[in-house]
């Protein structure tokens, strides 16, 4: 489950202060308020298109 999903429902369901999930998270209070203020469920990670080290190889290993 992603801390963010974590942080809503301690703040929303729990109803537990930014001062308490910031101290069971282990993360500041700053970081706590701006995921709640965000509004969004999960940060969008990207992850970049690489080619493989094995390319230059691939009709070697394909026959």
């Amino acid at each position: 489950m992603g801390i963010l999903n974590i942080i809503r429902r301690m703040a929303l369901r729990e109803k537990q202060s930014i001062r308490e999930i910031s101290r069971r998270n282990g993360l500041s209070r700053n970081t706590i308020a701006k995921y709640l203020n965000a509004g969004t469920i999960e940060p969008p990670f990207t992850i970049p298109e690489r080619p493989s080290k094995l390319d230059p190889f691939s009709d070697k290993l394909a026959a």
